[in-house]
C-alpha cells in the first residue's frame, strides 16, 4: 500500500481557495509537506494557490497515483471510473454521506467498493481524516490547524483511528501537548475497502514505528487481527468503542459498525497480547509511555523516589493493587543512601527524600539517590516524583543514560502548576521519561509494559 504513503502525483478533488472550506486545508496541508506532483481539481478555479486547477480529473496533464476526494458523495462511482483512466491506484475519501447515514449510502457505497475492485483501484475510508506521516511530512488530511508542520514531530508512535473527527481531534490534541513523536497517524472511517488489520500489518513491518495506538469501533478480520498482534514484538494499545448496547448503536450509526460482543473481543484482546485502554487519554498516555519505554531486564520490584511520605504511601498502595512487587532495597543501597540523609533519618523505601534535600539540595540528592537505586540489584523500574515548580530537569539528565544501561523502565510523576509545569514535562520527555500527570495512570502504564515484556520473553523475543 505504499501508493498511499509514498505517491507518484496526487489530484485533490474539491480543492477550495476558500479558507474557511476543509477543501481549502486539504490542498494546504497535501502541498506543505507533500514534494511530488499536485493537481487541484474544482470547475470553479483556474489556479489555487499557485497551481493551476483543473475542471475535473479527465483535465489533468499525465497520470497520478492517489486522488483525496472531499466532494458530494454521490459523485463518488463516476470519479473511480476517470481515475482508473488515470492510472490511479488510490482514492482516499475524506467525505461523509456513505453507509453510516443509512440505505441510500450504503448502497452507493457498496457500489463504488464494487466498481474499485473490477477497475483496480483501493479506496481507503470514506468519512475519514485520511493520513499523516510524520517522517515524510506528509499531511493527506482535512487537519485546520495552521501550526501543523511546525507541532509535527517525527517519532515512532503510530495510531489507526476509526473516527475522522476524533482523529482529527486526537492528533491536534498530541501534537499540542507534545511528548508523542508521530510516524503515521491512519484514520480509516467506514473502512469500505483499506480495513484496520491491513493498516496494522503495514505498522508491523514498517521500520519507524515502534508502538501502535488504536481506536476501532469493529474488527473486519478477526482471526488475521489476532495472528498479527501474536507475531509481533511491538506493543498493539488499543481502545475499543461500543462496548455498551447504546454504543454499539451509535457505532453503527457512525461508522456503519457491527461493534460485536464486548466480552468476546476482551477475551480476544487478551489471548493474543493487545494491551487494551479505556478512554482517549489513556490509549494517548500509553502510547507515549511506550513510545519513550524500551527495555526491562529484570524482573524483581520497582523502587520509589518521592518528596512525600504520603504520596510513597499512595504510590506502594497502587502497585500492591496491580500486582507488582515493591523493591526490597539492598542494604548496601540503604548504606549509600545515607550519604545524603541526615544524620538522625535512617533511609527506609519508598525513599522519601524531603529532608536530605533540605539538607543538601535538590541536585545532589536527586542525582545520587537515583544513581544508587538504578544499580541496585533488587530493583527492575523506578517511579520518581518531581517538583516541577522547584527543580530543573538537568538534575536528571544522568537518568535517561542509566535507564539505558541498566534496561530499567523509568516513569515520572510530577507536581507544579501553569508554564513551569507544562515545560518541565516537555523538556523531560524530550529526554526520554514519560510523565504521567496521575499516579495511578503511571502505575497502570508500568504494569502493561512489564506484562507486555514478559509476554515477548516467553515468545523468546527481543524487548522490542
Amino acid at each position: 500500500m505504499d501508493f498511499f504513503f509514498q505517491p507518484e502525483g496526487i489530484a485533490v478533488i474539491g480543492a477550495s481557495a476558500d479558507e474557511a472550506r476543509v477543501g481549502h486545508y486539504i490542498l494546504k496541508n497535501t502541498i506543505g509537506g507533500y514534494r511530488g506532483r499536485v493537481y487541484p481539481v474544482n470547475p470553479r478555479y483556474q489556479t489555487i494557490m499557485g497551481l493551476p486547477c483543473y475542471p475535473d480529473v479527465e483535465s489533468v496533464p499525465g497520470d497520478f497515483e492517489l486522488a483525496i476526494y472531499f466532494i458530494p458523495a454521490r459523485f463518488l462511482p463516476e470519479t473511480i471510473r476517470a481515475c482508473a483512466h488515470k492510472g490511479v491506484k488510490g482514492i482516499i475519501i475524506e467525505s461523509a454521506g456513505f453507509a453510516e447515514v443509512g440505505h441510500e449510502g450504503r448502497r452507493l457505497q457498496e457500489e463504488a467498493v464494487r466498481l474499485a475492485r473490477e477497475l483496480g483501484i483501493r479506496l481507503w475510508g470514506p468519512n475519514c481524516m485520511g493520513l499523516v506521516d510524520g517522517y515524510r511530512r506528509h499531511v493527506f488530511s482535512f487537519l485546520m490547524n495552521d501550526q501543523v508542520f511546525e507541532l509535527l514531530k517525527p517519532g515512532c508512535a503510530s495510531f489507526i483511528v476509526q473516527s475522522g473527527m476524533l482523529s482529527a481531534g486526537f492528533m491536534l490534541m498530541m501534537l499540542e501537548r507534545g511528548g508523542i513523536g508521530i510516524s503515521k497517524m491512519l484514520s480509516v472511517g467506514n473502512k469500505c475497502d483499506v480495513n484496520e488489520t491491513e493498516l496494522l500489518e503495514y505498522l508491523i513491518n514498517d521500520d519507524s514505528t515502534g508502538v501502535i495506538g488504536m481506536y476501532i469501533e469493529s474488527i473486519v478480520e478477526p482471526l488475521r487481527f489476532m495472528e498479527l498482534v501474536r507475531s509481533t514484538n511491538k506493543p498493539v494499545v488499543v481502545l475499543k468503542g461500543g462496548q455498551s448496547p447504546q454504543g454499539a448503536r451509535a457505532a453503527a450509526s457512525h461508522t456503519a459498525s457491527m461493534a460485536g460482543n464486548a466480552e468476546i473481543m476482551r477475551h480476544m484482546f487478551r489471548q493474543c497480547g493487545v494491551i487494551e485502554v479505556f478512554d482517549v487519554n489513556e490509549l494517548m498516555d500509553f502510547v507515549r509511555g511506550f513510545s519513550k519505554t524500551c527495555l526491562l531486564k529484570g524482573d524483581s520490584g520497582t523502587a520509589i523516589v518521592t518528596f512525600s511520605g504520603g504520596g510513597g504511601i499512595i504510590t506502594t498502595d497502587l502497585l500492591h493493587a496491580r500486582g507488582l512487587p515493591v523493591a526490597e532495597l539492598s542494604p548496601s543501597s540503604l548504606k549509600a543512601l545515607e550519604e545524603v540523609f541526615p544524620p538522625w533519618m535512617a533511609p527506609a523505601h519508598p525513599v522519601d527524600i524531603w529532608p536530605a534535600i533540605e539538607q543538601n539540595g535538590y541536585p545532589k540528592v536527586y542525582r545520587r539517590c537515583i544513581e544508587i537505586m538504578m544499580h541496585d540489584p533488587n530493583v527492575d523500574s523506578l517511579i520518581v516524583h518531581l517538583f516541577a515548580s522547584r527543580m530543573e530537569t538537568s538534575y536528571l539528565n544522568g537518568l535517561v543514560a542509566l535507564k539505558e544501561e541498566c534496561g530499567k523502565p523509568v516513569i515520572a510523576w510530577c507536581v507544579g502548576n501553569g508554564e513551569k509545569l507544562k515545560n518541565f514535562k516537555r523538556q523531560l520527555e524530550d529526554l526520554g521519561i514519560p510523565v504521567f500527570e496521575e499516579m495511578v495512570r503511571g502505575v497502570d502504564f508500568l504494569a502493561s509494559f512489564k506484562k507486555h515484556c514478559r509476554r515477548n520473553r516467553n515468545l523468546g523475543r527481543d524487548e522490542r
